[in-house]
This record gives C-alpha cells, sequence and structure tokens, in this order.
C-alpha cells in the first residue's frame, strides 16, 4: 500500500491549487517568503488538521485523505493519517517511522535520508532554509500570498514545494509535484501555534507483532 505522499513525499504538510495554476506576480504584495520565517523563528511547536488530494500527471484524482499533524523544532513530526488508511509518519530526529497499521508493518529511515528537501524539512527543520531551499515569492491569489520552495539537493524527490500565507501570515495551504509529475494539494485547519506538547510525544514503539523494516 502506497503511503499518501509524505512516505514518498514526506510528508508529503497542507492546498488546493491545480498543477498549473497562475498567480499573479506583485512587488508590493510579495511577503510570502518573510511570512514563512516569521513562521519558522516564532513556532517552536504546532498542531493542526489537514486534508490532502493527490493527482497524477494529468490531473486525475488519485486519492484524498486527512488527518492531523505535530512538530516541533527541530526535526520532530507526526503526521498521522486518518482516513481513507490508518498511517503514520513520526520522525524522532534521528529516525523516520513510516507505520502502516493495515499491514502491521514499519519501515525506519535514518532522518537525514528520509527528509531530504521535503515538507518536514521546510516546516520542521531549522531556521537556515535557505541552505536546503531556493525561495521564491509568487505573489497575491485570491488574498493568499503565495511563495515557491525548490529543494537545491537534485535526489530530492520534489521538483517544488509552495506554500500560501494568509494576509495576517497564517499557513493555510501547501502544493508539491514530484518527479513522477504527480501533485498532492494540502489544506490545513485548526492550525495551532506553539502548543504544549507532552514528553515523548514523538518517540514510536512499535506494537507487538509488527513488521520492522529497516532501511
Amino acid at each position: 500500500m502506497m503511503y499518501p505522499t509524505l512516505s514518498r513525499i514526506i510528508f508529503l504538510l497542507i492546498l488546493i491549487l491545480l498543477a498549473q495554476f497562475l498567480v499573479t506576480p506583485s512587488n508590493a504584495l510579495a511577503a510570502a517568503i518573510e511570512h514563512l520565517k516569521k513562521f519558522i523563528s516564532e513556532t517552536h511547536t504546532v498542531s493542526a488538521s489537514f486534508s490532502q488530494a493527490l493527482y497524477d500527471k494529468n490531473q486525475r484524482s488519485i486519492q484524498q485523505s486527512n488527518g492531523t499533524l505535530e512538530f516541533e523544532r527541530p526535526d520532530k513530526f507526526r503526521w498521522i493519517y486518518q482516513k481513507p488508511y490508518d498511517q503514520s509518519i513520526i520522525g524522532d530526529g534521528k529516525q523516520v517511522w513510516f507505520y502502516d497499521q493495515d499491514l502491521e508493518q514499519v519501515t525506519v529511515r535514518p532522518f537525514n535520508i528520509a527528509i531530504g528537501g521535503s515538507p518536514a524539512a521546510l516546516l520542521a527543520g531549522n531556521s537556515a532554509i535557505e541552505d536546503n531551499f531556493e525561495l521564491n515569492n509568487l505573489g497575491l491569489q485570491d488574498d493568499i500570498e503565495w511563495m515557491e520552495a525548490i529543494p537545491k539537493d537534485k535526489d530530492s524527490v520534489f521538483e517544488f514545494i509552495q506554500l500560501g500565507f494568509s494576509s495576517e501570515g497564517n499557513l493555510q495551504f501547501m502544493a508539491l509535484r514530484d518527479h513522477f509529475g504527480q501533485t498532492t494539494y494540502l489544506k490545513f485547519s485548526e492550525l495551532i501555534k506553539n502548543p504544549s506538547l507532552p514528553d515523548g510525544f514523538f518517540k514510536f514503539d512499535p506494537p507487538e507483532g509488527t513488521d520492522v523494516i529497516s532501511e
């Protein structure tokens, strides 16, 4: 069973544009990069719900899903898919766990290999985002300020990651396109900045009987 993008995607974090959408450039309102930098500097932890849509290269719908996410900077996150399948992607800063409850199987990857130029690296990483991404403002569309992050790592599975912020600087959307031409759109809701998260929240202990595969 394929993880709904964050596994390939890692995660795949968060949109509701079409892959070929156009945004109107605007120097006066080119604030999305500043919104991202402020978001990173002012948020140590985040909790949110998300809805996600995956499309193939011809813009045909492949899968709809939803779930919750939390992260703690730097490098800890939980990305939990609730529908259509119970799947979890958990990073503790050292390893990333891809857990499929139905298959009773978990795949473990080293953190630096699993993350790469991914949404998790962009949102849950440290403040040196421009070391890993080329950042460009895209302008304003429907009151949302858009920016694009292009991974500098040529081995990244993504061609680009796009983020949409409200005029108040709240993260609302994310779009990702991979090298297979598939595009993932995410929309965030109920986003809470700096919630208190319990100790051990980002630790994963495989349930008894789970098949553990290390890569």
